[in-house]
């Protein structure tokens, strides 16, 4: 089994990392390998809603989005990690999330994800939130914990001392290997659920 770990924070030592980290120690103990990818230092630009994906399967710009969709194909779960910006998610990351969902072409059907945030006071719950619908709009499952996926400091080190926060990641790792072994025994038992063709709804105000 394979997991995605995204860090959208622009410090490659920072308070996501060490989430991420306490995550990894139980994915290594688990067997599952881990690719860990650091996108928050990158210069990621947004969706220009150009639709090159649909005919080339890629993303036009071709930089680190395009390296994490192969990686995010064969790889059974994804986490996306991000600090609390302006009570919302880094703007790198939700521009390479966007980006990544959007053009590629394989299923997400079935692969389990998980939101991790961190901020020094408030804004955890919100930031949460946004990275979650990338999942759900996915049908891809999504890994919970015994507290919302967070951890809380301004340093790693601050953070080293939320144990709170750091069982919550070892409990979210334990509980998505569970999950990904599980859905890989129901596939391999039962098939996946039945799909349905998708139907666009849109309503027009014009007469």
């Amino acid at each position: 089994m394979k997991v995605l770990l995204v860090n959208g924070s622009p410090h490659p030592n920072g308070c996501i990392a060490r989430a991420l980290a306490e995550m990894e120690t139980i994915f290594k103990k688990e067997g599952v390998e881990t690719v860990t990818l650091h996108v928050g230092n990158k210069d990621v630009r947004g969706c220009i809603s150009c639709n090159t994906c649909s005919k080339t399967g890629k993303c036009v710009f071709d930089d680190i989005v395009n390296e994490a969709a192969g990686i995010f194909e064969e790889a059974d779960g994804i986490v996306l990690g991000s600090p609390v910006y302006y009570g919302s998610a880094n703007g790198t990351l939700v521009s390479f999330a966007d980006r990544l969902f959007y053009s590629t072409s394989f299923s997400k059907r079935m692969k389990v994800g998980a939101a991790v945030v961190s901020c020094r006071r408030g804004g955890n719950s919100a930031t949460f939130d946004v990275l979650n619908k990338y999942f759900t709009i996915s049908e891809m499952p999504v890994a919970s914990s015994r507290y919302w996926n967070m951890v809380h400091g301004f340093t790693a080190e601050d953070v080293e001392k939320d144990e709170e926060g750091l069982q919550t990641m070892r409990v979210l790792a334990r509980n998505m290997v569970f999950l990904m072994k599980s859905i890989a025994l129901g596939k391999e038992t039962y098939g996946l659920p039945e799909t349905e063709k998708g139907i666009g709804t849109h309503f027009h105000t014009g007469k």
